[in-house]
């Protein structure tokens, strides 16, 4: 089956006593174009997005019929949880990833990251209250770091936040 867009979502659509067959992607699958997966089912699906990044969340609806729904899950990675104990940890800690180039996610007050070991010990080391745990990365933070860039990116709300005084 070939999907070219996403519908809806599971939370603001009518499911009508349908089926929900779930495809499962990992976390870095969720902005693929084209990606060929199987469902929980076993019904194979291919997705061509073709004209923007999908960025497909938990419960995107990528199919439907009169029987059923194929909608998005997304599986659990081993992540690193950063919970920092100030703002200047969150800046500290967010340069440290961005120096990495690694998608950083903000989900429920824990900055999180793909498990990477270099980077856990580097943290660790650092004195910051990192942990290794199974964690869905569902939307990574997307920010604009130019200095000539006319908005306020992510990185100097917290530089501004991290540098004036109380």
């Amino acid at each position: 089956m070939l999907v070219k867009e996403k519908i809806g979502n599971l939370e603001l659509f009518a499911i009508n006593n349908r089926n929900i067959d779930y495809v499962l992607l990992d976390w870095h699958e969720t902005n693929k174009r084209i990606l060929t997966k199987k469902t929980v089912l076993g019904r194979e699906v291919s997705m061509k997005f073709l004209n923007d990044r999908p960025q497909l969340g938990v419960g995107d609806i990528i199919y439907e019929d009169d029987f059923g729904l194929i909608a998005v899950d997304i599986n659990e990675c081993d992540a690193i949880v950063i919970r920092p104990r100030s703002m200047y940890e969150v800046a500290a800690v967010c340069y440290e990833i961005g120096n990495k180039h690694l998608p950083l996610f903000y989900q429920e007050d824990e900055i999180l990251v793909a498990f990477d070991g270099p980077l856990f010990d580097l943290l660790t080391k650092g004195g910051y209250a990192v942990e290794k745990a199974g964690r869905k990365l569902m939307a990574p933070l997307k920010t604009t770091v130019s200095p000539h860039s006319s908005s306020t990116s992510l990185f100097n709300r917290i530089i501004k936040l991290t540098t004036d005084p109380e």
